[in-house]
């Protein structure tokens, strides 16, 4: 097995995690503008991107297992670092690169991914407040005697409980 048999797939990772974080950007963008469409949209297109990153990962799992049985070693110390110790020359080099590549890429995926969670969070709670303000609480309500409250059931609410 040759080492073009990972370099190639963790290049197309590299690519599609580039196109996943061009993504993430978009999806930022749709939270801050609160379109709704855009953001089905970003939401389709990224799951495409993760089932075609499964794929080629699982590709590259093999390969890897090939080139580490094909050279004798134990699965325990199947690592990049041991991998990329192993070749020489423009091999190493090749893979080394496209490596630190993919690495740079998904640190900077988690960074966007984490910002537009915390962007979901903040709406989820301004969603909370506006409904806890429409929403009347059930101390508040004057409705029936305090003896018939206690014994019925509680009544469902709606937005036009509220008082006026």
């Amino acid at each position: 097995m040759t080492i073009t048999g990972i370099i190639n797939p963790l290049s197309q990772l590299k690519q599609l995690h580039d196109s996943l974080l061009t993504l993430s950007k978009r999806k930022t963008e749709a939270l801050k503008k609160n379109e709704t469409t855009e953001m089905q949209q970003v939401l389709t297109q990224e799951r495409k991107h993760i089932q075609a990153i499964q794929k080629i990962e699982n590709q590259r799992m093999t390969a890897v297992e090939e080139w580490f049985n094909g050279k004798g070693i134990r699965k325990e110390q199947w690592t990049i670092s041991v991998l990329i110790d192993a070749l020489e020359g423009e091999e190493k080099r090749e893979l080394q690169t496209v490596y630190e590549g993919l690495v740079l890429v998904l640190a900077d995926l988690k960074q966007q991914e984490s910002l537009n969670a915390e962007l979901i969070q903040q709406s989820m709670q301004f969603i909370n407040l506006s409904l806890n303000m429409l929403q009347p609480s059930l101390q508040t309500m004057n409705y029936g005697s305090q003896e018939t409250r206690g014994s019925e059931e509680t009544p469902k609410r709606s937005l036009f409980d509220s008082k006026a």
